[in-house]
C-alpha cells in the first residue's frame, strides 16, 4: 500500500514540474479562436500610436480599372487607422511601395534607407509600406516608429499580396510609375540610400 502511494506522490509531482514552466511549454490558443489569428488589440489604441509615431494616414485610391501590369485589385486595411485602401486604385504620381515585417531582420538593415529617401523625396514620390504576414500591429507600429518611417503603412496579415505579387521572402520592394504600372521590382533588401536614389532616377524619372 505504502509503495503504491509513494507512486501516485511521484507521479503528481512530475507533473506539475511539466506545467509549471510557460517558456517549455507552448500555449494552446481557445477552441473558438484559430492559431493563426492575431491576438486581439484596441484600435483605438492602435489609432493613437500611429498618430504619436508621426505616421501618415492613407491616401485616398481611385475607382480606375485594375492594370495587368499594374499592383493587384486588393483592398487593405490601414495600419493604426479606419482607413481602407485600394492597391490598383493608387495612381498620380510614382510610388515606391515596400513589403516588411517587424518580425524581419533584413528589413531592420534596410529601414533607415528607405526613411531618408522618403524624407529627401517629399511630395516628390509616395511611399507606401505593407506590414506583411504580421501578428502583432502595435509592434508593427513600434518598428515603423523606431525606422522613422513617416509614410502610410498598410496591413496584409493574410497574406493577400503573395500570390498577385509573387512574394517568396521579404522584404520585396515595387517601383510604380504615376499611370499604376509596375516597372520594377527590388527582390532584396537596400544596402544604402544611394542605391534606392539611383534606381527612383533609372526607373522613375526621380533625380533627388
Amino acid at each position: 500500500m505504502m509503495r503504491r502511494v509513494l507512486i501516485v506522490l511521484v507521479a503528481v509531482l512530475f507533473l506539475a514540474g511539466c506545467s509549471g514552466s510557460p517558456s517549455s511549454t507552448p500555449s494552446v490558443p481557445p477552441t473558438d479562436q484559430p492559431a493563426s489569428a492575431p491576438p486581439p488589440a484596441s484600435s483605438h489604441e492602435l489609432r493613437k500610436a500611429r498618430v504619436q509615431a508621426g505616421i501618415a494616414d492613407c491616401p485616398a485610391s481611385t475607382g480606375d480599372a485594375a492594370l495587368d501590369n499594374g499592383l493587384p485589385d486588393i483592398t487593405l486595411a490601414c495600419l493604426g487607422s479606419d482607413r481602407t485602401v485600394r492597391l490598383a486604385g493608387l495612381r498620380g504620381k510614382p510610388m515606391v511601395v515596400n513589403i516588411w515585417a517587424q518580425w524581419c531582420g533584413p528589413c531592420r538593415v534596410e529601414a533607415p534607407h528607405l526613411a531618408a529617401v522618403a524624407e529627401q523625396a517629399g511630395n516628390d514620390v509616395q511611399f507606401i509600406g505593407i506590414d506583411y504576414a504580421d501578428p502583432d500591429p502595435a509592434a508593427a507600429i513600434d518598428f515603423a516608429k523606431d525606422a522613422g518611417w513617416t509614410y502610410p503603412q498598410l496591413q496584409d496579415y493574410q497574406q493577400r499580396v503573395k500570390a498577385p505579387l509573387k512574394i517568396i521572402g521579404i522584404p520585396q520592394t515595387f517601383l510604380v510609375d504615376a499611370k499604376g504600372r509596375i516597372v520594377y521590382r527590388q527582390v532584396r533588401p537596400f544596402s544604402s540610400d544611394t542605391q534606392l536614389r539611383a534606381l527612383l532616377r533609372d526607373q522613375l524619372g526621380v533625380k533627388l
